[in-house]
């Protein structure tokens, strides 16, 4: 971060990459997409595994230890029989939902407009290539 006439502030900067950090952790898609079950309310590791797809236990296990170190969610372990343990946003967890509920809406709202300039990248030639060279050349033909 810097200051108004450009000159970087050392607690500014210190602040700003304590900042991305954070930002690093919770930003992270599995991150987001565990906020978003516990959102719900408390979940058990393996209700948290099937209802995220493509996640590993692996990665579940380190996406939780990082929320719970954040304190973003509890860890509560339970005295059974096999154990059980449930997973619950914090208050300040329950913060950051609001935030990715805010996130969702967007693209959810922008979806269409977002495809639309994927589709419309997508056409467009590659860059530093002529449009004359392309059309003289045979399919699959390479252009150097």
């Amino acid at each position: 971060m810097t200051a108004t006439d450009g000159e970087t502030t050392p607690g500014l900067a210190a602040s700003a990459c304590r900042v991305r950090s954070v930002l690093g952790r919770v930003g992270d898609k599995w991150a987001i997409y565990v906020v978003d079950r516990l959102g719900g309310g408390p979940r058990r590791f393996s209700e948290l595994l099937r209802g995220i797809d493509g996640i590993t236990a692996r990665m579940l296990t380190v996406t939780l230890r990082g929320l719970e170190r954040d304190g973003l969610l509890t860890r509560t372990v339970h005295a059974a029989v096999p154990p059980r343990v449930d997973y619950a946003l914090t208050p300040l967890g329950e913060t950051l939902r609001d935030a990715i509920g805010q996130l969702v809406i967007w693209a959810d709202v922008h979806l269409p407009e977002i495809e639309a300039a994927q589709a419309a990248y997508d056409r467009r030639p590659a860059a530093g290539s002529c449009p004359e060279d392309a059309a003289s050349q045979p399919s699959g033909a390479a252009t150097w």
